[in-house]
């Protein structure tokens, strides 16, 4: 495995690979490797002639006031899984090479990048949107793949790549839990015990919501509000950021359920941040 940290290294050896007729896959992460990392870059290993993986904590997606400095990093350990996983190539820049000094130029999808994250993070998918565009310049690749946790994030980075013609395809793959059903997560490290233990009721309340769908409860408000009084008996050491239903394409909140809905949830504890989704109806 080649590590590389400098964007023209990493443009030329993919450009190399591109006009050898080699389809590179991509797997971009900020690092801390989990097993729905490695699920990533395992699904991603199975259909490229070379596997790339990103590893860089962007710091244009955090606000002023978010967790950019506690962000879980362990650069030595995620290389050892990264080769373990079969990457060809882990790219690993530092900020200022990604942004100089006089960066100006950003991407945005204004009306995916409203509501449910968004709200509480107003600059996120600004830099979300930036960085994987400047990560499809820099490495080419014929597909790039992405977990469905940030769902938000995944319907984002379809509507850029659908409006801005990248030739590629973005690839959506499932959650990976926890034993008990919590959603993996970088961040899953800075919960105290105790939030360690309640924490699966996040996922208890998604499944109980999408039995009430089945139930008969059709609309969005009877939804969260069963939804919020859930979380607040089970999880009352958390403050709910969001529980919404929206549209999974277009992200616009839904007064009702339709066929297909997301229900999508975040949840703030004491030192971290977790977000969690169910696909409701048919």
């Amino acid at each position: 495995m080649n590590i590389i940290n400098d964007p023209l290294a990493l443009q030329r050896t993919c450009l190399n690979w591109r006009s050898e007729g080699l389809v590179v896959g991509l797997v971009p992460t900020m690092g801390y490797f989990h097993a729905g990392h490695l699920s990533l870059m395992d699904y991603a290993r199975s259909r490229a002639d070379r596997l790339v993986v990103s590893l860089f904590v962007n710091p244009t997606q955090f606000g002023p006031n978010e967790d950019l400095s506690r962000y879980p990093r362990d650069p030595e350990r995620d290389a050892a899984l990264a080769r373990e996983h079969g990457v060809d190539l882990l790219f690993t820049p530092e900020p200022g090479v990604m942004y100089a000094p006089d960066h100006a130029t950003w991407v945005e999808v204004p009306t995916l990048a409203r509501g449910l994250c968004a709200a509480s993070r107003p600059v996120h998918f600004r830099g979300v949107a930036t960085v994987v565009s400047k990560l499809f310049l820099l490495t080419l690749p014929g597909f790039a793949v992405f977990g469905e946790k940030d769902f938000q994030q995944l319907a984002l980075i379809r509507r850029m790549v659908r409006d801005l013609n990248f030739p590629l395809e973005v690839v959506g793959r499932p959650i990976v839990r926890e034993a008990d059903g919590l959603a993996l997560s970088s961040r899953n490290v800075n919960l105290t015990p105790e939030e360690r233990r309640a924490a699966p009721a996040i996922r208890q309340g998604l499944l109980a919501a999408a039995d009430w769908v089945r139930g008969g409860v059709r609309t969005s408000g009877e939804l969260t509000t069963r939804l919020r009084a859930f979380y607040a008996e089970r999880l009352p050491m958390s403050r709910l950021d969001y529980a919404e239903i929206v549209d999974p394409d277009s992200m616009e909140p839904l007064a009702e359920i339709p066929g297909r809905a997301l229900l999508a949830v975040a949840l703030h504890m004491s030192r971290a941040r977790l977000i969690d989704n169910i696909l409701l109806g048919d």
